[in-house]
């Protein structure tokens, strides 16, 4: 797949550069999800709700939002909506929006999310935006996960997660920062007890007390890393909850007026190959599966490699997510996903920068079959 960088800043997001590659960018807290998904399909039955002029207004909404992204999808997705079983969708968070910017965007926040309706449980599974894979398409040997909607947009996205952890990617969805503050003022905030002390930018929050975060707030509270013990899988718990949260304050709303103001706030900042009837069909057959949400996050170890830091999951981790998220898709465990098929290593040795010890790894790209 050729890259895509037509519209990029010629400055820290070219890729294509290989002096630029192997340069160290500086720690960016600019990467942010909002799974919109739950809140998108709440909006589309309040439209039923409210009758022929509000659901048409929903559908002329939702109808801008899709772009089916030339998507290789690994099964029939019509399929498992129409039999009710559960689907997958790779939620992306990327950075233009709120900085200003016009190019790309990496998504530095990434999460499988799978909805099984019989277990009416929804999963949420991140993937830490420095974990070490290869894209094709990409003239670098290794690229940060983060990197690959920026080289061939939500295709390359979705087959690089897809090669990673051999599991089906039914849809995705992506949202820019310039959307997230607009959609938490929405559903009029959300309410949160944070899980350490800390103050960011607009946040300024106490372990275990609750408190209730604005849009701007409830960016930063989501944003901080460098403060947190645990780095970026702190950042990634946070933003999990937040999360949840917006999906039960969404789940509430009956208001017309704020109806609208939802719907305002998705224009420009969602994107997504899930159409309109799908979301009809998914809420309908899916919708309790939203009173029920688990969360986990894939493991990686620090390493540093060509002067460049990333995260290696260990092929054990790499299995017990895959074959977690399978499970959640009622699909059998992976039986082709190797040392050689995540895409994660080469064939020479690597330093641990967490434990000194030395790693060996391979890479070439494979599917099972679904």
């Amino acid at each position: 797949m050729s890259s895509n960088n037509s519209n990029q800043d010629p400055g820290e997001y070219s890729r294509r550069s290989d002096t630029q590659h192997f340069k160290r960018r500086p720690k960016k807290h600019h990467g942010l999800l909002w799974s919109l998904l739950i809140i998108v399909l709440i909006v589309v039955t309040g439209g039923i709700a409210y009758g022929y002029h509000m659901y048409n207004t929903a559908k002329t909404t939702f109808n801008k939002t899709y772009d089916s992204g030339n998507v290789k999808k690994l099964r029939n997705v019509s399929a498992v909506l129409k039999n009710g079983k559960p689907f997958s969708i790779l939620l992306m968070g990327t950075d233009t929006g709120a900085l200003g910017r016009h190019d790309t965007g990496r998504t530095d926040t990434m999460i499988i999310a799978t909805v099984n309706p019989q277990k009416k449980t929804a999963y949420l599974t991140s993937i830490p935006r420095d974990t070490r894979v290869q894209i094709d398409g990409d003239s670098q040997s290794y690229e940060k996960i983060n990197a690959a909607y920026t080289i061939g947009g939500a295709s390359t996205a979705v087959d690089t997660v897809q090669t990673l952890l051999d599991v089906p990617i039914d849809f995705y969805a992506i949202v820019n920062m310039g959307g997230l503050e607009k959609m938490v003022n929405a559903v009029g905030g959300v309410t949160v007890t944070p899980t350490l002390t800390f103050k960011y930018g607009a946040a300024n929050v106490t372990k275990g007390k609750k408190v209730t975060l604005n849009g701007k707030q409830a960016l930063d509270y989501s944003r901080m890393r460098e403060e947190d013990p645990l780095g970026d899988y702190g950042r990634q718990k946070r933003q999990r909850q937040i999360i949840q949260k917006l999906v039960i304050k969404g789940m509430g709303i009956s208001s017309l007026t704020r109806y609208k103001t939802i719907l305002n706030s998705l224009n420009g900042n969602l994107k997504t190959d899930m159409t309109f009837n799908d979301m009809i069909t998914i809420r309908s057959r899916y919708g309790d599966a939203t009173h029920h949400i688990k969360s986990e996050t894939l493991q990686g170890e620090d390493a540093m490699i060509d002067g460049i830091s990333y995260q290696i999951p260990t092929l054990t981790e790499l299995q017990k997510i895959s074959n977690h998220i399978r499970t959640t898709l009622d699909l059998k465990k992976s039986s082709k996903l190797t040392s050689s098929s995540t895409g994660t290593g080469d064939d020479s040795s690597y330093t641990s920068s967490t434990t000194g010890t030395t790693t060996q790894g391979g890479s070439t790209n494979g599917y099972t079959g679904y």
